[in-house]
Formats: C-alpha cells, structure tokens, sequence
C-alpha cells in the first residue's frame, strides 16, 4: 500500500486549477534529463487524455537518446524557439514547473516564467526549494520527480489515464535519477510504484535498451579514451577525477549525453568513494558528482560549485579554466576525507 503524502488540501487546489485551465505549459530545467524529459512529456501526455492543451518547453537540448523516448518530438527547444516559448507561457492559463525549484534553473526563460499571469505548480524533488509558485509540492526525499509526479497523479484519481506511454515515460524518469536503481533508489515504496507503472504497460526492457545500453560508436571512443588517459584515482582520498576540455570532447565529435554515465564508472574501483567529472563548456565548467554510500555529494556541490543535487548524485558549475576547476577539487579531498570519511570510522 502506498502512503498517502500529498495533503488534501493540495489535491484540492491542484484538481480545481486544472480543471479551470483551458493551454496549460509544462517547463522544466536546463540541460533536461530523463527525469525532466519524462515527466514533462507524461503529465503532457495524462493531461492531454483529459481533452488540455498542453505543450512542454525545454530551455535548451536534450540529449540524442532521451529525443527517443515516446512523444520526445513535442518538445519544444526554446533554445530554437525562444519567441513560441516565451509565448506558450504568456498565454498559458497554468504552468506546471517540473524537476527543478528555483527559477534560475530555467536559465534564459527565467524572466518569461516569472513574468507569465498564470497560476504555477511545483512538482520537484531537489532540496531547498525557492517560493515561486502557487502550488509547491516539493519531496526531496524521493529518488525522482517522476516518482512524486506518478503519485500527484494518483492523488487526483487519474490513474485510468495513466496508459502505456505516461508508464513509460515516467519510468525513464525513475531508471535516469537512479542510475538504474544504483543509488537513491532504497524506499520500498518505489518499487510499489514502478510495478504499478509495469502493470500499466511501461516498457522496462526498451528503456533499458535505450538508456543504459544504446551507444554511438564516437561516444564509446570519447567515454574509453576518458577512462584510459584522463582518470585519476586517489585511494588514499577516497576519489576519482575525470577531466575532458572542449579539444578532447571536439576530438569525438561530443553530442549532449555522450558523457552520461561517465562519473559512475570509477565508483566500481574499490577504496573510491566519490567519483568527479568536469566537462569544459563555452562560458563554465559542469561538474558532476556521484558517490557511494552516506557520503554527500550534494554538500560539496553546493558548497563548493554553486549547485546541489541529492545525496549520491550531484552537480555544479565552476567559473574559471578547466585546470584551475580540477585543482579546486583536489585542495577538497583531504577536508572531504576527515569530514566524511574518516568522521564514520
């Protein structure tokens, strides 16, 4: 039996929003992962069984892999299509905020969020969230926005609408946000959800497929040259580092996602606790972060990089060369050894 965590009082308000809302727009935030992707394109999709208007905006590309998942075309890439998305929120009678809680997470559509009439729904799962809209269900303890999006769903006795696509696209989401049930993924009640969503027709063995075992041929020579040349490991600290500038990434032919899963590989050495990735970007350098155990990726993120995440898998930005982000991380592994690993010995 699921428990029931989203107040009455919420399900109340929600039903009645969008019940009254005619188009209703759908964002989520920048750089949109499985998780973003496939809770936009099902609440979409459930909303849509219910006779809306609903388009999903992202603010900028998503990866090659997730432009597979079903209804992926929809999309709309405000990256391409600023103008069409600033309008789809200037004419939205609701919107709904998807995987994120802060607006600055939207990146360029910040201002058109904010400025937009309409009444805004949080539907999230990171911590801290940013007071923005009229409705904010926020459970940072849950593995992943889809999970908290499939019992919304539930709460306002949609399930009938919930097909084989919605499962689906909601399981992407669940499989993206825990590394296939790598981390983050220790609630029993999860696994409830996700034979729910089985049992509506989500194609686990496809998204398997897709998202952990499909790969290009330029993705597997830049992920194999990352592990051979670039990793650096420190036992002795307890982490791993993989670099890749813009001239490495250039050399393969880099398209967004190639690199998914790379900050996961060292976790399998033994005596590596946390794992470090830096990709050189135009303007900063994205960070990312996994870790196993209690060992809060999140922490140093935020501290460190101007971003956050959950406890096993987190993200930031560093402002300045890919070098100088890389030193940065190194000067941080012995105060992450006495802080978090050796306070537990």
């Amino acid at each position: 039996m699921i428990s029931r965590i989203i107040k009455d009082e919420t399900v109340r308000r929600l039903r009645h929003l969008i019940a009254d809302a005619g188009k209703i727009a759908i964002i989520c935030h920048v750089g949109p992962d499985g998780d973003a992707v496939g809770s936009s394109l099902a609440l979409a999709h459930v909303l849509g069984a219910l006779g809306k208007e609903a388009r999903c905006i992202i603010p900028d590309a998503t990866s090659s892999l997730l432009m597979q998942l079903p209804e992926a075309k929809e999309l709309v890439d405000a990256c391409k299509h600023p103008d069409f998305a600033r309008t789809l929120l200037r004419e939205a009678d609701l919107i709904f905020c998807l995987d994120f809680n802060d607006p600055k997470r939207v990146d360029r559509m910040a201002d058109a969020l904010l400025a937009a009439r309409a009444s805004k729904v949080m539907i999230d799962h990171h911590e801290n969230p940013v007071d923005f809209t009229t409705i904010a269900i926020s459970q940072p303890e849950m593995a992943a926005t889809c999970y908290v999006l499939f019992r919304v769903l539930c709460r306002l006795e949609l399930l009938p609408y919930i097909d084989s696509v919605a499962s689906t696209l909601m399981l992407a989401g669940i499989l993206t946000d825990t590394g296939g049930f790598a981390y983050n993924s220790s609630d029993p009640e999860l696994f409830e959800v996700v034979a729910e969503l089985l049992r509506h027709g989500a194609d686990k063995d496809g998204l398997i497929r897709l998202l952990f075992n499909t790969v290009s041929e330029n993705a597997l020579r830049l992920n194999a040259y990352a592990m051979d040349r670039k990793l650096e490991v420190d036992r002795g600290m307890g982490a791993a580092l993989i670099t890749l500038s813009r001239a490495e990434l250039n050399r393969y032919h880099y398209c967004k996602g190639d690199t998914e899963s790379l900050v996961n590989k060292p976790l399998a050495i033994p005596g590596v606790v946390y794992s470090c990735f830096m990709r050189e970007e135009e303007k900063y350098i994205k960070v990312s972060m996994r870790s196993k155990g209690d060992f809060p990726v999140n922490e140093i993120c935020a501290e460190h990089f101007g971003g956050g995440g959950h406890l096993n898998a987190a993200g930031g930005e560093f402002h300045g060369t890919l070098e100088e982000a890389a030193e940065a991380f190194r000067a941080l592994m012995a105060e992450n050894k006495k802080k978090y690993i050796n306070k537990k010995q």
